[in-house]
């Protein structure tokens, strides 16, 4: 608490608040400049507390440290590794995860972004102020001692948690809450990934499992996301992950179905990948132990697939860096006797149960990086394939290891946009948008929404609880006409001249007038019907002569939709508002009365 009044002072001085509360504009650009500062020194702080705990912990007992790709500063060599003491790493990183998780923060368990989105849909965007340092930490332990994860869920959590703090502290509505946190979920991975556009897209996109995308989100991490991408990529470099070494170009159109088999095969083992790892969650969550002994059993059983397949220990992006670049000969040197595409078949489905385990038993790490490290050794199994049946048809594995790293996520991330702008960012090349987006537009339907890896995510904006107000309910017919209209209405009688009427009318700006009698309203007169009148008989034509008996009217118990319709199928901009009982004139109601409510309603049930 003291620690936020100390940063709003800091905040007062620099005038921020001034600019906040001055604009959209305004607000967002300082909001989203600062929610980018936190997710870019939040995401290096995380690489390297990662690399520290791998070089200490995983490499220090086992003498194996897992590659890294070219983005990124090279591992130590592994040289006479002890395989056998793997499990040993991994336990100790669960039994640290678990402990910090549970005693301080349970909501930091399984994967950060998951929470992130929930707490977007259904906590008003609110997150916790520890939860961030606890996922990182316990992230770091996790990843770090081999267990298999990605660093995104934290970094999104750290921005999306700052997010949630900085519209606090500048005491935004709950509306621009969640969009303050949508803002950081994007601006974290950008940053991570070193992928400014597509981490921005990813924003809006994630939150939905059915195509749907939260468009409020776009400005703020438009301006979030490139910046944290600049402060991560000074500390770390500004190579893409898996640098700018693929130089294919698309053109064979026949290639197209290949990659269009890439995408079913990737559909149907994200639908694996989903299925496995809440059957995995569901499990250790009925296992009759305590809380704190589930992430370190995940963790052990883990390390035990690691002793005879390292590749799917932690990040994995080193091994991906391998396919990429058709160094095949890496991974296939401790699997005996394998045919390869059998070994690269058999890595993809190990990393599944490797990451069920480790994150489905309540260890705190990604699902991201795990989903393209799977997606990439499908492609490259299915380019062993290719080439052994139609040589020279794609004469490198490089375009099917990524398209299949985006086509995989994409089904079961449901984020078909921003991930191939990501995985495009990530290894540097545009020349696969063509195959990528049929790949992965299949993988994504043949998923389906029913198997995101995200179960937070909700199918459209109409079903989230953030967006009840605009949604949940046809609102037009649920606000009535009483709500709306004008009671104070300056009305004309039968017998006052033209001439009068007409300077009223100019004086006020009015465009017609209810004619009223004995509080009854008895018609209508228009400027138009005023002006048909000669000028020189004016002073002596009643209004009654020239106004308009048959009168359209609403009563003050319709409702605004009733009213709207009754508008738009006569041509009129207004109508009087008249007792059903008697014909009294109770008020006017304008097209622009019924939008100002509607919007009043809809903050008010945003704002709840």
């Amino acid at each position: 608490m003291a620690l936020s009044l100390e940063v709003l002072r800091v905040f007062r001085r620099w005038g921020l608040n001034e600019i906040v509360n001055r604009s959209y504009l305004g607000k967002w650009l300082v909001v989203g400049l600062l929610i980018g500062l936190v997710a870019g020194f939040g995401a290096t702080a995380f690489f390297y507390l990662i690399q520290l705990v791998t070089n200490t912990l995983l490499g220090g007992l086992t003498g194996f440290y897992p590659p890294n790709p070219l983005g990124e500063p090279a591992a130590p060599p592994t040289v006479h590794p002890h395989f056998a003491l793997i499990p040993l790493s991994t336990l100790i990183g669960g039994v640290i995860a678990g402990l910090l998780v549970y005693t301080f923060a349970p909501e930091a368990e399984g994967h950060g972004t998951d929470a992130a989105i929930e707490a977007f849909h259904r906590r008003d965007g609110f997150i916790r102020r520890r939860i961030p340092v606890v996922k990182t930490l316990a992230s770091a332990f996790t990843i770090g001692s081999g267990g298999s994860g990605g660093r995104e869920g934290p970094t999104a959590q750290i921005a999306a948690g700052f997010g949630s703090f900085i519209a606090d502290l500048f005491k935004l509505s709950v509306k621009d809450r969640r969009v303050a946190v949508a803002a950081g979920i994007g601006a974290g991975i950008g940053a991570i990934f070193k992928s400014p556009f597509g981490g921005a897209i990813l924003s809006g996109e994630i939150l939905y499992s059915g195509g749907d995308i939260e468009v409020e989100a776009l400005i703020p991490a438009f301006i979030a996301s490139p910046l944290g991408y600049v402060v991560f990529a000074s500390f770390t470099g500004f190579t893409p992950i898996f640098g700018s070494t693929v130089h294919y170009v698309f053109t064979k159109p026949q290639n197209l179905l290949i990659y269009a088999l890439l995408g079913v095969v990737c559909g149907l083992t994200g639908r694996l990948y989903t299925t496995s790892f809440y059957y995995f969650k569901s499990l250790f969550g009925r296992l009759k132990t305590s809380k704190y002994v589930k992430p370190a059993l995940g963790a052990l059983l883990t390390g035990i697939i690691g002793i005879f397949f390292p590749e799917v220990l932690g990040l994995g992006y080193g091994f991906l860096q391998y396919l990429i670049q058709g160094d095949f000969n890496t991974i296939l040197t401790n699997h005996l006797a394998l045919p390869i595409i059998a070994t690269l078949v058999l890595v993809a489905l190990l990393k599944i149960l490797a990451t069920s385990l480790t994150v489905g038993s309540g260890g705190s790490a990604g699902v991201f990086a795990p989903s393209l490290v799977i997606g990439g050794f499908i492609g490259a199994a299915l380019w062993i394939a290719v080439n052994t049946l139609l040589p020279g048809w794609i004469p490198i594995p490089a375009p099917l290891v990524i398209v299949g790293m985006m086509a995989f996520f994409a089904g079961v991330g449901r984020t078909p946009i921003a991930v191939v702008l990501m995985v495009s960012e990530m290894t540097g090349t545009l020349n696969l948008l063509a195959p990528s987006m049929v790949a992965v537009v299949i993988s994504y339907f043949v998923t389906g929404p029913k198997y995101t890896i995200y179960r937070s995510q909700v199918p459209n904006r109409a079903a989230s609880p953030a967006h009840r107000g605009e949604y949940s309910i046809p609102l037009l017919t649920r606000i009535y006409v009483v709500d709306a209209m004008n009671p104070s209405v300056v009305t004309a009688s039968p017998d006052k001249t033209v001439e009068e009427v007409y300077s009223i009318m100019l004086e006020k700006g009015f465009r017609g007038m209810p004619v009223v009698s004995d509080g009854r309203l008895v018609g209508i007169v228009t400027l138009s019907d005023l002006m048909r009148v000669p000028r020189d008989k004016m002073a002596q034509t009643r209004v009654d002569l020239v106004m308009t008996k048959r009168v359209l009217t609403v009563n003050p118990g319709e409702t605004l939709f009733d009213a709207l319709e009754k508008m738009t199928l006569n041509g009129v901009g207004r109508l009087p508002v008249t007792s059903k009982e008697d014909g009294r004139l109770l008020g006017i109601i304008t097209r622009t009365d019924i939008v100002k409510t509607y919007e009043r309603v809809v903050k008010t049930l945003n704002t709840q």
